[in-house]
């Protein structure tokens, strides 16, 4: 049986004291990557972010993170998927109310 990668790897090349580094996301895409960017250049702290498909056949993104003032870019990441996750859990919240009273248009589409 294939061992499976870890869900996040940093990659070769990164600042000592990860204030400048790449990370490669297992088992993402654009989807996810376009999301973690848009939250991690909302943080003050981070200088720069961008995140890359190394190709289509590949089943994983990367991203790079640079910091002001020697940050942690690890710090910055877990930070901005935390703040993903309460993210999508509030969107998540709203959509279950609207749609438990009753909220939302119906559109039937003619054949």
């Amino acid at each position: 049986m294939a061992e499976t990668p870890p869900k996040i790897r940093l990659l070769k090349g990164a600042e000592q004291d990860l204030s400048a580094a790449t990370y490669q996301i297992h088992n993402e895409s654009h989807t996810l990557g376009n999301a973690l960017r848009w939250m991690l250049m909302k943080n003050p702290k981070v200088e720069f972010c961008g995140y890359s498909v190394p190709h289509p056949s590949e089943n994983h993104i990367h991203i790079r993170i640079q910091m002001y003032d020697h940050l942690s870019s690890l710090t910055a990441l877990i930070e901005a998927l935390n703040d993903l996750d309460t993210l999508f859990e509030s969107i998540e919240d709203a959509y279950k109310a609207s749609l438990a009273n009753g909220s939302y248009e119906v559109w039937e589409e003619k054949s």
